[in-house]
């Protein structure tokens, strides 16, 4: 009886080894080599924007944009494992406070490291299935690849406008030039349009866009005074 139930039970611990072996396998592979596409990728692909999708290494991009997302999206990076708890705090006040007065919107406290977990191996989206995955593979990619393979992946597939996927491609469709070249200027308008790169534009901005910008591009010289990039180790 005790034979017959541990060959009914090997099976399913072999799935569940299998399950556990597939995120593992795919952070350290990400580790040395590049995606190929992400799901975003595709599914934007399939939705008729195209992919214009470049790799460039972190030492072909400007340190600008290092500094300019640091500023806008994490200025913490270099300091937390994965996860700001101070950050996700004030999100959730935040959110509360605009249910109250009924405005609806939502305000985010991913972490860099999060939002490339996400990025480059899940789908869009909010349900807790994702969420849960995100933090599984949050930590496994601050174990296995380090701060500045974590930066050097977030700059490469973030989307920067529709069907348009890393640093270079969004330099070269923004700017019309090179990652390497970008100025803090630019790089500081790329990061105004990070939280919504659909919707606005890096080059002929709006209102909005400037204004975000140059809040991002005084807090660059914070994140240079600072060493708040120290981690990336360029």
């Amino acid at each position: 009886m005790t034979r017959a139930k541990g060959r009914r039970r090997r099976p399913f611990l072999t799935l569940l080894l299998i399950l556990a072996l597939i995120p593992i396998g795919g952070v350290v592979l990400h580790r040395f080599a590049p995606p190929l596409f992400t799901i975003l990728m595709v599914k934007q692909a399939v939705a008729g924007h195209g992919m214009d999708y470049r790799w460039r290494s972190l030492d072909r991009i400007s340190p600008r944009l290092v500094e300019a997302v640091i500023a806008a999206e994490d200025a913490r990076f270099c300091r937390h494992h994965g996860f700001d708890v101070e950050a996700i705090q004030k999100a959730l006040e935040a959110n509360e406070r605009a249910e109250q007065r009924g405005s609806g919107k939502v305000r985010g406290g991913s972490t860099i490291s999060q939002q490339t977990a996400k990025n480059v191996f899940l789908w869009p989206g909010r349900d807790w299935v994702r969420k849960g995955l995100e933090t599984g593979y949050t930590g496994l990619i601050e174990l296995a690849w380090g701060k500045r393979r974590i930066m050097e992946m977030y700059l490469n597939v973030a989307e920067w406008a529709p069907g348009v996927y890393g640093a270079e491609a969004a330099s070269r469709h923004w700017f019309n030039k090179s990652a390497d070249e970008l100025t803090a200027r630019e790089a500081a308008r790329l990061a105004a349009i990070l939280p919504s790169p659909r919707r606005y534009k890096a080059a002929d901005s709006g209102p909005y866009v400037r204004r975000r910008a140059s809040r991002i591009q005084a807090a660059m010289g914070t994140v240079r005074e600072q060493g708040l990039d120290a981690c990336v180790d360029r």
